[in-house]
This record gives structure tokens, C-alpha cells and sequence, in this order.
């Protein structure tokens, strides 16, 4: 992350460094009259993204996986946050990530560039960390966010910055929508493909509605948005311009080496792997899923090392996806209109799976089936609903499960959890972790600390991870 945070930086600060070259090199000219251009707008660009890519696949991120029981703690500092002890602190890199990498640069660039494909891009992207930062922390600083004359912004509310941030994603496809595309590699995501970029805002705006339980909006953005995994938004390690690795292998790799995984020597393993194990009596496997490669492509031991798999050192990383939109698409459309209507997506996703999905070369070879169900697994003793619930319950179970696997890596079974344990616990995913009598789960993210210290507006004092957030009562 360091050469991430380098170049973040830079980008940040690029318009007043050539100012104060410009005027060195000649004091009659106005550093006023310098154009955004003059300073590398796409370079704004790139360092928004890069800070997206920490809020998205940073810290947070693995300790979001502990909280869903897809990663554990082993020892040091990961091991104390397992166990529910977690300082403000931890929260810092996220929150510098959204405020002072993604929102200056973005709104650096909606405010001065005159070029329509960069203004969209940039909105959209604005949207996304925002809507992420709602999810994590609840209420975040937004209406008076980056504004000079205000010193400490108000912290609007979550529900209230979920809708600016739809709103920001829906600026960015009006934008897009009337600007063309051209070749931008300082897009590492897209390189400037504009029909991607709109797909995925569709996406991002269906994940929105989607944690705010507004499945008939969710399912409706949902229909525009990514169609194919070509269309993916990652975060890939090596092709930005910064070099910089796999998150995951970058902290297991370094100073972290041993506290985080979710494979013990001695037998310990998430619940994740759990269900992913066709010998455990918890597991997801029968005639029609073998669950073998994606759990071997899954698995982190202790030691962090030896790892091929989804913490492989260019491994991409999930941010924005198809499986997601497609799975967003079955659960809205399986609630309001019943297991046939949502089917169809979730048979759509499975072939997907089923040709090798997001498994590097290394598993490919490994053991892996993904058949379509029908209508009738879902029934009373079907091979989904042996436990004879309603058979709409039964398929919305199956795919909670589905994002909670697939998710992996991603803020989804997180988001899951908190959405649906309270009101739909027949759906939700059962996992069970430090809390012995599983009482308690966290449900959101420490403020950080800096923001406590420098905003007379914030709380003072941390509500704490238990704290319910707004959309999730």
C-alpha cells in the first residue's frame, strides 16, 4: 500500500506543486490562468482510484470478513479485533482514503475539467465511496463535506448519504451517457470505456437500494447493470500505474504474517470453508454444487505464505461485479415475484460458476459443478428445502449463501448480515463467532480517530461496533 499512498499524495497535491514551478519560472504570468489540463487531469483520476481501492479493499475489509465469518484473527492485532477489541484508530486509512484521496480528487475534477467522459467517471466513483463509507460507519460528513468555509462538516445522516450518493451515480450516467468514449490509461479500471462505467453505477445503485431493503429499485437499476464479467470493476495488482500487489498477500505477506487466515494448523477454520468442505456436516455441497476449487481457491493458512489463490500476489481483486448484479437481480426479483422469477438469475450466475467463474489457472483443473436448479428443489424436501420451509424462503436462503461465498473478499457478507439477521433470520447466514451464546455482532465500523479529534462536530465518543446503524435496526 505504500506506493498507493505515494502516489495519492502526489496527485492530491500536483495542482499546487506546479503552481509554485509556474510562477519560478515566470513571475509575470498569472498561476491563476493555468487550466486543469496544464497539471495532468487524468492524473487526479488515478489517485481517486487508487484511494478507492484501499476504502474498498483495504483494512476494513478484512476486518468486515472477520465480522461475517469468512476470516479469523490468529494473533496480534487481528486477533484483538476478532475478539471485539477495536480502537478508533484502525478506521484512520479508510476515512483519509474516502476524504482526502477520493473526494478531493473527484471533485477536483467534476469542478474544473471540461471534459464530459472524465466528469462522469469521476461521479460515479464518488458515489461509490460514499455509499461505502455510509454502509461502514452510518452517519459520515457529507453536505458540507470539502467545503473551504466550513471547518468541521456536519455528519449527515446514513440514510440521507445513501441517497446523495445514488444521486452522484445517477449525475455520473446522465454524463456519461452524453459524453464519448476515448483511451484513458490513467483509468485503471476501465481505460475510459464509458459503456462500462454505466453499467456499473446500475450496479453500485442496485447495491444501495439493496441495503436499504428497497428491493423494487435494487431490481429495477439492476436490469442496466453489469451483464457480463467482462464488465467487472477490479482492482488489478500490477496493470495501475502504481505496481502495487494483492491486498490480502501485501499485509499476510509483510508485517501481518500469521494473524490473519482462515486455515488453522490446528484444525480451526471460518465457516466459510465450512460450508465449502463436502466432508463437514454444515456443508453446501450435494448432487448438483461441488464446492472443492472454490474452497482450496479460498483458503489462507495461518502462516499467510504459500497461498495461490485469492491472496496471490497479482491476484485481482472484486469490487464491483456481474455475479453481484446477478444475485442483487435473483433475491428482488425472488421476493416480489417468487422462485421462478428469481431462477433465472441465479441459474444465470451458477453457469458462470460453472465454467470456472473467478478461479485463477491454478484451480481450474480442480473439482467444480454448478448445476441449474429448478423450480422444485426449492419445494418441501427438495434438494434446497430439506428442512421443509416456504420454498421462497428457501430459494432467497440459497442465495444469501451464494453472495456470502462469492462475496468473499468483498463488503457484501458483511452487509448481508447486518441487513437481514435482524428481520429475515430464516435467509440470513448462520454463522456463529467469538461470542459464544452469538448474541452480539457487530454492526458498523469505528469513526476514526483523526476525524474525532479534528471535528468538533463528530461524537465524542465512538458509539462502538455494536451500535446499530440506521438502515439496520
Amino acid at each position: 500500500m505504500k506506493n498507493i499512498y505515494k502516489f495519492l499524495v502526489f496527485s492530491s497535491l500536483i495542482f499546487t506543486a506546479y503552481s509554485c514551478e509556474d510562477i519560478v519560472d515566470d513571475i509575470n504570468e498569472n498561476p491563476n490562468d493555468l487550466t486543469v489540463s496544464d497539471v495532468g487531469e487524468k492524473l487526479f483520476l488515478t489517485g481517486g482510484q487508487l484511494a478507492n481501492i484501499q476504502l474498498q479493499c483495504g483494512h476494513l475489509n478484512r476486518i468486515s470478513g472477520m465480522y461475517s465469518g469468512q476470516l479469523i484473527g490468529f494473533g496480534a492485532l487481528y486477533s484483538n479485533i476478532y475478539g471485539y477489541n477495536f480502537s478508533t484508530g484502525e478506521s484512520n486509512d479508510e476515512w483519509r482514503a474516502l476524504y482526502g484521496g477520493v473526494m478531493t480528487n473527484m471533485r477536483h475534477i467534476v469542478e474544473n475539467s471540461n471534459n464530459e467522459l472524465l466528469r462522469g467517471i469521476a461521479l460515479v466513483i464518488q458515489g461509490h465511496a460514499f455509499g461505502t463509507g455510509a454502509s461502514l460507519w452510518g452517519d459520515i460528513p457529507f453536505s458540507e463535506a470539502g467545503n473551504s468555509e466550513i471547518a468541521d462538516p456536519i455528519f449527515d445522516s446514513q440514510i440521507s448519504v445513501y441517497s446523495s450518493a445514488i444521486a452522484l451515480l445517477d449525475q455520473g450516467i446522465t454524463t456519461l451517457s452524453a459524453a464519448s468514449s476515448e483511451p484513458i490509461d490513467e483509468d485503471i479500471y476501465f481505460k475510459g470505456d464509458k459503456n462500462k462505467w454505466i453499467a456499473a453505477a446500475y450496479t453500485l445503485k442496485a447495491r444501495f437500494y439493496l441495503h436499504q431493503k428497497d428491493y423494487f429499485n435494487a431490481l429495477s437499476a439492476a436490469q442496466n447493470g453489469i451483464a457480463s464479467a467482462e464488465g467487472d470493476m477490479k482492482f488489478k495488482p500490477g496493470n495501475s500505474v502504481s505496481g502495487d500487489t494483492n491486498l490480502f498477500w501485501t499485509i499476510l505477506a509483510g508485517s501481518r504474517s500469521g494473524d490473519l487466515g482462515n486455515n488453522s494448523d490446528d484444525g480451526t477454520e471460518s465457516y466459510l470453508l465450512q460450508i465449502l468442505d463436502a466432508s463437514n456436516s454444515l456443508s453446501r455441497n450435494h448432487s448438483k454444487t461441488d464446492e472443492t476449487a472454490r474452497r482450496a481457491y479460498y483458503m489462507i493458512d495461518a502462516a499467510g505464505s504459500g497461498n495461490n489463490g485469492i491472496i496471490q500476489e497479482r491476484e485481482p481483486q472484486n469490487m464491483v461485479t456481474f455475479f453481484e448484479n446477478k444475485l442483487i437481480m435473483a433475491e428482488a426479483a425472488g421476493r416480489s415475484g417468487g422462485v421462478a422469477s428469481g431462477l433465472t438469475h441465479l441459474n444465470e450466475m451458477r453457469e458462470w460458476l460453472n465454467n470456472g467463474g473467478n478461479l485463477n489457472s491454478s484451480f481450474i483443473g480442480e473439482t467444480f459443478k454448478y448445476s441449474p436448479f429448478e423450480v422444485s428443489d426449492f419445494d418441501a424436501g427438495g434438494i434446497e428445502n430439506p428442512d421443509n420451509i416456504s420454498a421462497v424462503n428457501a430459494f432467497l436462503r440459497e442465495v444469501i449463501e451464494e453472495r456470502y461465498v462469492s462475496g468473499f473478499g468483498m463488503h457484501m457478507p458483511y452487509n448481508d448480515a447486518r441487513r437481514l439477521r435482524k428481520t429475515d433470520v430464516t435467509i440470513a447466514v448462520p454463522y456463529v463467532m467469538v461470542d459464544a451464546d452469538n448474541t452480539r455482532k457487530p454492526e458498523r465500523m469505528p469513526y476514526a480517530q483523526n476525524a474525532m479529534n479534528s471535528n468538533s462536530n463528530a461524537p465524542d465518543e465512538d458509539p462502538g461496533i455494536f451500535a446499530k446503524t440506521e438502515v439496520n435496526q
